[in-house]
């Protein structure tokens, strides 16, 4: 299923509650399979709302002398309305 293929919502860090107040973006972890369009019908689908942009990007490492690849990339997604999808 693809909603399996989200990890989890990110709301940890100050931008991301920055985000979510001022601009009405939410950001997840997805797995890096996951495409633009897809994750925007994912969304749509799934919380039953608007979807208007969909921003992605793969942090980097924390640290290079590991080497385990990062197994996912960070979306943000900004929707249309007063909706709040995470509480």
């Amino acid at each position: 299923m693809m909603l399996d293929l989200v990890k989890s919502p990110v709301i940890s860090t100050e931008k991301t509650i920055r985000l979510i107040e001022t601009n009405n973006q939410y950001s997840f972890d997805v797995d890096v399979r996951l495409t633009k369009p897809q994750i925007r019908k994912l969304v749509e689908e799934f919380f039953n709302v608007k979807v208007l942009a969909v921003n992605t990007h793969r942090p980097p490492r924390k640290n290079k002398r590991l080497s385990s690849k990062i197994n996912y990339k960070r979306v943000i997604i900004t929707i249309s309305g007063d909706v709040i999808l995470l509480k």
